[in-house]
């Protein structure tokens, strides 16, 4: 759980394990879920981003998660550009490194990133980028419409292209320009857009705290294939039906990499 501060998000707010917290009892889940809660009154003292990660031993395969999407606050007003997260990413050695890799599912709904205020789905891979002055390399793909509640994230890298899925119908293909170079880890988080960022107008204009919510009820990845998702749905069934809980049998590399939870 990341607890380390800085980029994304609202400058000065805190990384922070409070916001994770697990539910048996969410509807329509195998066995419960994990839940991420953020929330902010729009200054970085008052705002708390929340990230978990896995570790960085991720590149070709198929990955997914079944998300549930929220498009209001939990309480507070509404309105604040919000992201809401599903991604693989390698640490950032230096700025415009080219070795650099990231593949995201971002949903905003409130709107961002310079667009209108509707909600979208985004999916974005990266070549790599830099903070001051921000520049950025990357392929992107917006599809307006809400996507909240249950949703099937499902990405492949292989051959040379990244193809994303929702709800096993496809979203986008990516190029091999914006191919992962480099091992990832996979991670969710939930953090609120700075006004600024890449036109964005950033938190609404009250002092009232809100607070927005994600939940996760399972992630998958099989390393070195592209499933189908029909493929992907006839495996996370049969690993529900036989009572595997948690598996992981993708090998660490020698050495193992270090895996920061952030940026």
């Amino acid at each position: 759980m990341r607890t380390e501060a800085g980029h994304p998000g609202i400058k000065g707010a805190s990384w922070s394990a409070e916001g994770i917290s697990f539910h048996q009892d969410i509807p329509a889940t195998h066995a419960g879920a994990v839940r991420m809660s953020s929330v902010t009154a729009g200054q970085g003292e008052n705002t708390r981003h929340t990230q978990f990660c896995h570790a960085r031993k991720y590149r070709e395969g198929t990955y997914a998660a079944r998300v549930f999407f929220r498009d209001e606050p939990t309480y507070g007003p509404d309105g604040d550009e919000v992201i809401q997260t599903f991604y693989t990413i390698s640490p950032l050695k230096a700025p415009m490194d080219k070795d650099y890799s990231e593949a995201d599912f971002e949903y905003l709904p409130n709107g961002g990133w310079g667009a209108n205020a509707k909600p979208a789905m985004w999916t974005t891979s990266w070549d790599t980028f830099q903070l001051e002055p921000w520049t950025k390399v990357n392929e992107n793909t917006r599809v307006e419409g809400s996507y909240a509640g249950w949703r099937t994230l499902m990405l492949t890298i292989t051959d040379n292209k990244l193809t994303y899925y929702v709800d096993g119908k496809l979203f986008s293909e990516h190029s091999s320009a914006v191919y992962p170079e480099d091992f990832m880890s996979i991670n969710f988080n939930l953090w609120f857009m700075p006004k600024g960022a890449d036109g964005s107008i950033g938190p609404v204009d009250s002092p009232e705290l809100r607070e927005y919510q994600q939940d996760i009820d399972w992630v998958f990845f099989q390393e070195g294939v592209a499933l189908t998702p029909a493929e992907l749905e006839g495996q996370v069934t049969h690993l529900q039906a036989t009572g595997v809980e948690y598996v992981d049998d993708v090998k660490e590399q020698n050495p193992s990499l270090p895996s920061p939870c952030g940026l």
